[in-house]
C-alpha cells in the first residue's frame, strides 16, 4: 500500500538525489515507453510492447520477478493463497495475464487435467509459458493458452470458471481496462465462483507512472463492481503476506465472499 504519489515531480527529483545510480534506467525506460505509447493505438497495444520489450530481456522481469528465486517464491505464494481459499482439483481455472506461468504451472499440475485456461495480451510472454510447461513436465495435463485483445472474454462459455485469477494486471490498467473486465467477468464466473485480482492501493491521490503502473483507492474498485453487479470484497489477510499489492475476492450476488 502507498500513500505517496509517485507521479509527483518534486517527489521524483528527491528521489534522484537520494538514489543517482538508479536514473539512468528510469530516463531509458521512460524514453522506450514515450516511444511506445506514440506508436500505440490505445492502452492494451501499448502494454503488449512494453511486454514484448520486457520478456526480450527476461520473461521473469517482465512479470515482475527480479529472480527466477523471487518468480518460483511468489508464484507458490498465488497458489497456497487459492489453496487456503478453497481451491480444488476439479475446479475449472481461468488465470488473466497467465505471464509465463508464475503461478499457472503450480495451478496446471493441481487441477484435473484440462481445466487450466490462461490468457495474455502478450503473445511473446505465452512463448515463454510454452517453454514452462516444457521445462515442469506440464503437457499432458492440456492447459489451455491464448493470446486475447481486450477483457471481453468474448469467446468463453458462460458460468464455467469456478476461479478467475489475475495477479498484477490492475496494477498496469486504466480504470476504463478494469471497468471491461467488470462488465464480462459475471458471464464466465460459475454461481458460486470467485475472481481475485490484486491492485496497487493507495490512501493518497490516485495516480499512476509512465502510464504502467496505477495506483487505485479499494473504494474506488470495490464501487465499480458493484456498478456491475457484483459484490466485491478486500481481502485482509492477504495484507500479511510478502507482497506489497492488495487483493479484492468478487463474486456475484448471494455468494458469501470468503470461500
Amino acid at each position: 500500500m502507498h500513500n505517496k504519489d509517485r507521479s509527483n515531480l518534486v517527489r521524483q527529483a528527491v528521489y534522484a538525489i537520494q538514489h543517482p545510480g538508479r536514473v539512468p534506467r528510469h530516463v531509458r525506460r521512460l524514453a522506450r515507453d514515450t516511444w511506445l505509447r506514440l506508436r500505440s493505438p490505445d492502452h492494451t497495444s501499448y502494454y503488449r510492447a512494453v511486454m514484448r520489450s520486457d520478456t526480450a530481456r527476461s520473461p521473469y522481469s517482465a512479470v515482475g520477478s527480479k529472480s527466477r528465486e523471487r518468480w518460483i517464491k511468489m508464484g507458490r505464494t498465488q497458489f497456497d493463497y487459492l489453496l487456503k481459499h478453497g481451491l480444488r482439483p476439479e475446479h475449472r481455472v481461468l488465470e488473466i495475464g497467465c505471464g509465463n506461468l508464475r503461478a499457472g504451472r503450480l495451478l496446471i499440475d493441481y487441477l484435473d487435467t484440462g481445466h487450466y485456461f490462461g490468457i495474455d495480451i502478450s503473445p511473446d510472454i505465452l512463448i515463454a509459458a510454452q517453454n514452462t510447461i516444457v521445462d515442469y513436465g506440464l503437457r499432458e495435463k492440456l492447459p489451455n493458452l491464448t493470446p486475447v485483445r481486450d477483457l471481453k472474454f468474448a469467446f468463453l462459455p458462460d458460468r464455467h470458471f469456478d476461479v478467475v485469477h489475475a495477479h498484477s494486471v490492475f496494477s498496469h490498467s486504466p480504470l476504463h481496462v478494469i471497468e471491461e473486465c467488470f462488465t464480462h467477468v459475471g458471464r464466465v464466473l460459475a454461481p458460486d465462483g470467485w475472481f481475485d485480482f490484486t491492485f496497487d492501493r493507495t490512501e493518497g491521490k490516485e495516480h499512476q507512472v509512465l502510464r504502467e503502473d496505477f495506483y487505485y483507492h479499494t473504494e474506488t474498485l470495490v464501487d465499480l463492481a458493484g456498478r456491475h453487479g457484483l459484490v466485491a470484497t478486500f481481502m485482509e489477510d492477504w495484507e500479511r503476506l510478502p507482497p506489497k499489492q492488495s487483493k479484492i475476492r468478487v463474486t456475484l450476488p448471494g455468494r458469501n465472499g470468503h470461500a
